[in-house]
């Protein structure tokens, strides 16, 4: 596959390249359907009208979600803390830092930032066991660094969607390089 690099997108008006169309309509059954049916919902009814956070709450509710859990970065807290508070007017909301239990770089073998002082690591794993042990119906990444998103998804036993992507160089918009000739061309594009 190599979609990025078509030029007719005729997918978008029912071709299929790949043959395995049927194939993949019979997957979307059971909490996949329903997710699925969420999505298209609130794309049809909210198209270019609502907020990521804004969508976030309309899906939870269309869902039925009772309990959100939030895994977010500690340098993002301030942010966290404000998306906490506008989501718990809607849902029950579990919490939980990326230092939880605060273990020790060095227990792990893992490189530090400063190796003159104790760093914690970044724990998604434990992120990830905080919310299971609290049945959360569906967690949001919040600025998770690049690795741990993947291990915090990859240990979810909930659906799990991002709200902020780490990008610390562009304000956590990691678009801009691709909108920007300087970053185009300093890797490697004219």
């Amino acid at each position: 596959m190599k979609c990025a690099e078509c030029k007719s997108k005729e997918c978008y008006t029912g071709k299929d390249c790949t043959g395995i169309k049927k194939e993949l309509e019979k997957k979307y059954v059971g909490e996949d359907k329903q997710l699925m049916e969420a999505a298209a919902k609130l794309e049809a009814e909210h198209y270019m009208k609502l907020t990521r956070v804004e969508e976030l709450i309309e899906f939870g509710k269309t869902m039925g979600y009772k309990k959100l859990g939030l895994a977010f970065c500690i340098g993002l807290q301030a942010e966290a803390k404000t998306l906490n508070n506008i989501l718990k007017t809607h849902f029950k909301v579990y919490s939980v830092c990326c230092k939880v239990c605060g273990i020790n770089k060095n227990n792990l073998g893992v490189p530090h930032i400063r190796a003159d002082r104790f760093e914690a690591i970044c724990n998604p794993i434990g992120q990830a066991e905080m919310l299971n042990k609290k049945k959360t119906d569906l967690n949001i990444a919040c600025g998770l660094c690049l690795g741990h998103d993947i291990l915090f998804s990859k240990h979810s036993k909930a659906p799990v969607t991002t709200v902020i992507v780490k990008d610390r160089v562009l304000a956590h918009n990691p678009s801009g390089v691709l909108h920007s000739w300087h970053y185009k061309k300093k890797l490697g594009l004219k």
